[in-house]
C-alpha cells in the first residue's frame, strides 16, 4: 500500500498545498513551526478520520476559513483508491472513498493501516489509564471490526447508564430494571471487549520483548501488564456488588472502561524508575510491535509515519529505525525533521529511494 499524493486546503497552516509521493521514503524538513508535523497529521487524517495530536475537529481548519480537505490517492492491492476528509464549520466532518460517503468512520478504520512514533507518545507513559487503553483499542481495531462495534455499543452504553444514574440522583428516585437493561448490554459487550484484550496481548507482548530486546542490546528486560476487573469476577457480579457506590458517585465504577496496561522495566513502572533513554525505547518497541501486529493480522505493509523523530533520540538508534525500512518487510516512511543534512546523511545509509520535501 502505498501514498502517492497527497492534497491540501485550508488544513491547519496551510491555505493550499500538493505532494507526490516516492514509494519507499519521504522527508519533510524545515524550521519548527513550517508544518512539518500538520503534513504527518494530515495523513494520519486520512487512515483514522481524525487529527493523533487535536481531538477538536475544527481546530485543524486554517485560520479564519470555514472548512479543510484533505485528499490522498493511495494505491492498494493494484488498484488506486481516492480518499478525501473535509469538515466544514457548524457541521460533521465527511469521509469518501472513490467519491463516496462513509455512513459511519467506524467503517473506514482499517482500510489504510497506520503507525505513527511521535514525542507526543510519552503521554502513554505519564498520563491516566484512557491513553492506554486507547492504544489498545486503537491496534485491535485496525484488524477487527467486530471488536471496534462491540467498543462502539459499549461506550454508547455506558453513556446511557451515567445519564440514568445522574438522573436518578438528580430525582432523588431510582428503577433497577431501566438500569438493568443497560447492565445486560455492558456485560454482553463488556466480556467480548475483555476476552479480545487478553488474546491480543498474548499475541503482542512477546513481538513487543523482542523489539525492545533488538533495540536495548538484551540489557533489561521490559513487560506490559493487563490490569482488569474483570480479571477477579464476572461483570455481571461487579455492577451488582457495585450499585451503591455508582449511585453515589453517578457514574459506573467498574467495568472493561477502567482497564490499565501497566509499563515495567526489570518488574518495575518504567514511568518512575524508567531513564530516559530507556522510556524512548520501550515506546518505539511498542510502536514498532504495533506494526508488526497490524501487518500480520492484515497481510498489508502499514504507513509508518516517524514525527520529529532525531530530536527524541541519538542517532544510532534513528540510524536503527531507518534499517529496518531497508528490509523488504516495511513499506512507506514519512519522516519529519529540521535539519535537512542530519535526515539525508541517515537515509542514504539505507538502499532504497527518497524524496526530501523543504517546507
Amino acid at each position: 500500500m502505498i501514498l502517492k499524493t497527497l492534497s491540501l486546503l485550508n488544513y491547519k497552516n496551510f491555505d493550499s498545498q500538493f505532494f507526490e509521493f516516492d514509494s519507499k521514503i519521504n522527508c519533510f524538513v524545515g524550521a519548527n513551526g513550517v508544518g512539518k508535523t500538520n503534513v504527518l497529521d494530515a495523513i494520519y487524517h486520512l487512515s483514522f478520520g481524525k487529527s493523533y495530536f487535536n481531538p477538536v475537529a475544527s481546530q485543524n481548519i486554517k485560520h479564519n476559513e470555514d472548512f479543510f480537505v484533505v485528499d490522498g490517492l493511495y494505491n492498494k492491492d493494484e488498484r488506486d483508491e481516492k480518499i478525501i476528509v473535509s469538515l466544514k464549520k457548524g457541521q460533521k466532518k465527511v469521509i469518501k472513498r472513490n467519491g463516496k460517503i462513509y455512513e459511519r468512520f467506524s467503517d473506514h478504520i482499517g482500510f489504510l493501516p497506520l503507525v505513527i512514533i511521535s514525542p507526543a507518545d510519552r503521554d502513554l507513559i505519564i498520563e491516566g489509564s484512557d491513553i492506554r487503553r486507547k492504544f489498545i483499542d486503537g491496534v485491535i481495531s485496525q484488524s477487527d471490526k467486530v471488536y471496534l462495534d462491540y467498543l462502539i455499543k459499549y461506550n454508547k452504553t455506558l453513556s446511557q447508564r451515567n445519564s440514568l444514574l445522574k438522573y436518578f440522583a438528580l430525582n432523588n428516585t431510582f428503577n433497577q430494571d431501566s438500569l438493568d437493561i443497560y447492565d445486560f448490554q455492558l456485560v454482553e459487550f463488556g466480556q467480548l471487549i475483555f476476552e479480545k484484550r487478553k488474546a491480543f496481548l498474548e499475541t503482542f507482548i512477546p513481538i513487543f520483548k523482542s523489539r525492545y530486546e533488538a533495540i536495548s542490546n538484551n540489557s533489561e528486560t521490559v513487560n506490559l501488564n493487563y490490569k482488569s476487573h474483570l480479571f477477579n469476577s464476572d461483570l455481571k457480579s461487579l455492577l451488582k456488588e457495585n450499585i451503591n457506590k455508582d449511585k453515589t458517585l453517578q457514574y459506573t465504577s467498574v467495568g472493561i472502561h477502567k482497564d490499565d496496561l501497566s509499563f515495567e522495566i526489570e518488574t518495575y513502572p518504567i514511568k518512575k524508575f524508567g531513564s530516559q533513554g530507556q522510556q524512548k525505547s520501550f515506546l518505539i518497541a511498542l510502536k514498532l510491535a504495533q506494526f508488526d501486529f497490524i501487518k500480520q493480522q492484515s497481510g498489508v505493509n502499514p504507513i509508518l509515519l516517524l514525527d520529529d523523530i532525531f530530536d527524541k533520540l541519538d542517532e544510532q538508534r534513528v540510524a536503527q529505525i531507518i534499517k529496518l525500512v531497508d528490509a523488504e518487510n516495511f513499506g512507506q516512511l514519512f519522516i519529519s525533521d529540521t535539519h535537512t543534512d542530519r535526515t539525508e546523511a541517515a537515509i542514504k545509509s539505507v538502499h532504497q529511494t527518497y524524496q526530501i520535501f523543504k517546507l
